[in-house]
């Protein structure tokens, strides 16, 4: 019997997930604080929390999963026509240019095979916050690997390079655009920029638990500092360190300004939310994307060694996650982040799902995630509710 208590529901037919999802939180003795969230075909079938202060509304750091919302921004600019993702970056921006990068095409940046990983010497929390500080110090660095020979994840300086597109051809930022168009007509949960009124909901992001062990293991086979991993994930930073990187959206300014690469905040249900306004729509209203804008951005771009993640496809600004989770269909696109966040949409089913913890999961590994997604899409395959092919 589980002493731990888990709050929420599910739909019938989805009483497996409410199974599982106990499973995994007992697993951590309760201390994750996780949310689960699933939308089939734009309904809410799974709405599950658990842990210490964490409700079905609580509000925390997302880190990468950021980048789905800033993706769903890019699709939508390339669905109205204002972006030409086959332009050079340079076309867009200039300054952009220096140092050989006047070939890099937006569609490079968006699968992270433009070679642009980060800087040299990092940056400063402080830089981390600003988009527009980390876009002053990319003109001029050279890039890490040949464009377009391989991809290589650009965790920091994705957005501040996309960022400086969408301003030249809006006049507004990826965050000003996610919030009129997409957060609030839709009633998300999710925050590029998190206003200060709600800041009394956000729960600060927790470090990961490990024993000696565990700890001894994962610095020996940290990356190097001026490695390829360690470049994109400033640990080439003077002082920074893996503990510095679960810990920045609680950094008042980055969580203020949202910095769409992983300033990001939202909950479980946000995330589930915005993939199923994305694909489904949601409460009558229309899907943000085309299908056809759907097929494109969920087209196979990257696949095999990424030369920072290791093993990490991707589509059109999303990771592939019909790669990453074979019960999901080819189409399927999301992204997750650092600290064990995820949420994706599986095109074929119209399933989506969202997850986010309160603390973070040891060696940016949550594995859970795959646990989770498969009870669901289990669940979905038995009670026959799957969208027709």
């Amino acid at each position: 019997m589980s002493t731990i208590e888990v709050h929420g529901t599910v739909a019938e037919g989805f009483e497996q997930v409410r199974d599982e999802f106990i499973a995994v939180v007992e697993e951590e003795g309760g201390q994750s604080g996780p949310q689960l969230a699933a939308y089939l075909c734009g309904r809410q079938v799974v709405d599950l929390w658990a842990g210490a202060e964490v409700t079905g509304t609580t509000l925390t750091g997302l880190h990468s999963s950021s980048k789905g919302a800033a993706g769903l921004v890019m699709a939508m600019l390339i669905q109205d026509g204002v972006i030409d993702i086959d332009r050079t970056v340079a076309e867009y921006w200039p300054r952009f240019g220096a140092a050989g990068n006047e070939y890099i095409t937006v569609r490079d940046v968006l699968v992270h095979r433009a070679g642009i990983i980060g800087a040299g010497g990092g940056f400063t929390v402080a830089e981390l916050a600003d988009e527009r500080v980390i876009a002053e110090r990319l003109i001029g660095q050279r890039p890490y690997f040949a464009p377009r020979t391989a991809h290589g994840y650009g965790g920091f300086v994705m957005y501040a390079i996309l960022g400086e597109v969408v301003r030249a051809v809006t006049g507004s930022t990826v965050q000003q655009l996610f919030e009129q168009r997409i957060r609030a007509p839709y009633g998300l949960d999710v925050y590029l920029g998190l206003p200060e009124e709600l800041d009394h909901r956000y729960l600060p992001i927790l470090p990961w638990q490990a024993t000696p062990e565990m700890e001894a293991a994962f610095a020996a086979n940290s990356p190097n500092p001026h490695g390829m991993a360690g470049i994109s994930y400033n640990l080439n930073a003077r002082g920074f360190t893996a503990a510095d990187v679960m810990a920045l959206p609680n950094d008042t300014q980055l969580r203020r300004l949202g910095q769409a690469s992983a300033g990001g905040v939202g909950s479980a249900r946000g995330l589930a939310r915005m993939y199923a306004a994305a694909v489904s729509g949601v409460d009558g209203r229309p899907p943000l994307l085309s299908l056809d804008t759907v097929e494109m951005i969920s087209e196979i771009h990257s696949s095999g060694a990424d030369l920072v993640r290791g093993q990490a496809p991707y589509t059109l600004g999303f990771e592939a996650k019909g790669l990453l989770h074979e019960f999901l269909g080819v189409h399927a696109f999301g992204h997750a982040g650092s600290a064990g966040s995820d949420g994706f949409v599986d095109p074929h089913s119209g399933l989506t799902y969202g997850y986010t913890r309160r603390r973070a999961a040891f060696a940016f590994n949550a594995p859970e995630n795959a646990r989770l997604a498969a009870a669901i899409h289990r669940a979905v395959t038995d009670s026959g509710h799957a969208r027709a092919a």
